[in-house]
């Protein structure tokens, strides 16, 4: 069985450990612990590992965030995935900092990169798990807020909240959405 996990983030040296970047962050984090490698391909950066008769492919796309759903579309249809082993890891202004919510499915809640996905797959019936960054900005700083760096106190919040998304990843494969759900979204 295949599933694709696509984090959510922006290419580009400036972007990099930014809070919209985050779902680049989990991956990068699972990857090293399992010790795969991302290779550059169409569409972004891909990683590809095995466990337990379920392959895991990691994409992280290179088509920037509100455009995401054109590389998940393309590896889904390449690699013939089917939507409900589709997992997307994104960042959620609604959730405070460190929260992780999965969901399997629901709408784009104003994420562009969301929205972009739900428009090209022609369905919002995949899962999501949602990394909250918080809301501590003023009025129409939204997008310097999301596009900033996590501030040092922030990091302390989140190192550990990466380890426990990737866990839910694996777990995602492994048990499917509802367990994974009922084991970790109430913690």
């Amino acid at each position: 069985m295949k599933f694709l996990i696509a984090g959510l983030g922006n290419i580009g040296p400036e972007y990099h450990e930014t809070r919209h970047n985050i779902g680049f962050m989990v991956l990068d984090y699972l990857a090293k612990k399992v010790e795969a490698q991302f290779t550059s391909c169409r569409y972004g950066d891909k990683s590809v590992f095995r466990q337990k008769g379920r392959e895991f492919i990691l994409l992280k796309p290179s088509t920037y965030m509100n455009r995401s759903g054109r590389a998940v579309h393309y590896w889904m249809t390449l690699e013939k995935v089917e939507l409900e082993n589709l997992l997307v890891v994104v960042d959620d202004l609604a959730l405070p900092v460190g929260t992780l919510r999965l969901k399997a499915s629901g709408g784009a809640g104003g994420h562009n990169g969301l929205s972009h996905l739900i428009e090209l797959l022609g369905s919002e019936s995949f899962a999501r798990l949602r990394f909250g960054i918080g809301a501590d900005y003023p009025k129409g700083f939204q997008s310097q807020y999301v596009l900033g760096k996590w501030l040092p106190e922030e990091r302390i919040l989140i190192n550990p909240r990466i380890e426990t998304a990737a866990e839910m990843i694996l777990s995602f494969v492994m048990q499917g959405v509802g367990r994974t759900m009922s084991q970790f979204n109430n913690k």
